[in-house]
């Protein structure tokens, strides 16, 4: 993705430290962060620095391998499985980041040459996420007729993912094909990545679309001002349910009453085939603060954090809801559309 006039992936890793867009700064600021070490990226993961389904599992692989350059010969093993550990407890939803660590570990201790292929296994997860991104692209884009009016929830645009995204990526891809659509911008309370993150990818883009708040989806549904909802995911269970972004629930229920078609956009690595129904998800419950705190630019053009909220009064936070999968139309994986059902994702595994 092109910022600036240069070319940009959201994470990416040079010699020993992992550089990543400061998910936190942004529509404000854009800035490149660097975490020299796996605690770092950790640190980065756990407070949103950067975010995603994808960029999440390309930073836990980085972050693995950073784990791999720091580990001692004496109790090697050891510190490479508590490091494990510590970068699957940055953000418990996201399947992709389990799918990173996991995968890293298992390429690294099967080699001779572990820190090297660490490295290595690293940087495959991260191109082939852009790779199947660009692919769930041009595959959900074949949905997208010009003049069509979309609706997305949270950001699962290139800033999600290594490159272009997976929700979003149809998006793209139809309007480098010349087709004609518009984006309702779901604000995605309580961190705004709607309305800070996919409205400025769409702004650079050249897309239209406008910002609503998360409220007004069900009205605009309801009017049949909204051609196709596409969300992304951060885990899909075995039998087709989705855990996504607080608020997908909503819009998926609005969506099947007045008969909108309601995909849901992912790799097959976001998939889990061990975990057999949304019952079984663990829902990241995150700060309050989130919730009772936002962050804008005040008059003077800085970067501040305010209460909006009733001073004294708690708040609950769950991060993720999920959507059963009879609420979902189909899911658009880099292998295909398929629908969300046992046998439909077993099959599509085995390809």
């Amino acid at each position: 993705m092109k910022v600036n006039n240069k070319i940009y992936r959201t994470v990416w890793l040079e010699n020993r430290s992992v550089f990543m867009i400061d998910q936190t700064l942004l529509p404000f600021e854009f800035k490149i962060f660097e975490a020299k070490n796996y605690h770092t990226t950790c640190q980065a993961i756990k407070t949103m620095i950067v975010r995603g389904a994808g960029a999440i599992g390309a930073a836990a692989g980085y972050a693995m391998a950073q784990a791999f350059f720091d580990a001692p010969d004496k109790g090697f093993k050891e510190f490479i499985a508590k490091a494990k550990t510590d970068i699957e407890n940055t953000r418990p939803t996201a399947q992709n980041l389990f799918y990173a660590t996991n995968r890293v570990c298992a390429a690294a201790f099967k080699s001779q040459t572990p820190r090297k292929t660490a490295v290595q296994e690293a940087h495959k997860i991260a191109n082939e996420d852009a790779d199947n991104a660009k692919r769930i692209g041009e595959l959900g884009s074949g949905l997208i007729r010009s003049g069509f009016k979309l609706m997305t929830h949270c950001n699962a645009g290139w800033l999600a993912f290594v490159d272009w995204g997976t929700a979003l990526a149809p998006t793209y891809v139809s309007h480098h094909n010349s087709k004609n659509v518009f984006v309702y911008v779901s604000e995605t309370r309580p961190r705004s990545q709607g309305a800070k993150l996919t409205a400025w990818e769409l702004k650079n883009e050249g897309i239209d679309h406008a910002i609503i708040a998360d409220a007004a989806s069900a009205s605009f549904i309801s009017q049949r001002k909204v051609d196709l909802i596409i969300v992304g995911a951060d885990r899909i269970a075995a039998n087709g349910d989705v855990a996504n972004k607080t608020g997908t629930l909503a819009k998926a229920i609005i969506a099947k009453e007045y008969n909108i078609p309601f995909y849901v956009a992912a790799p097959t690595s976001t998939i889990d085939l061990d975990c057999q129904t949304g019952r079984r998800i663990t829902i990241e419950q995150r700060s309050e603060d989130e919730v009772l705190y936002q962050t804008g630019l005040n008059s003077k053009g800085k970067i501040e954090k305010i209460l909006v909220c009733s001073p004294g009064s708690k708040a609950l936070n769950p991060a993720f809801d999920v959507t059963p999968a009879q609420y979902i139309t189909g899911l658009i994986t880099e292998k295909g559309i398929i629908k969300p059902d046992n046998n439909s994702i077993a099959e599509l595994l085995s390809q």
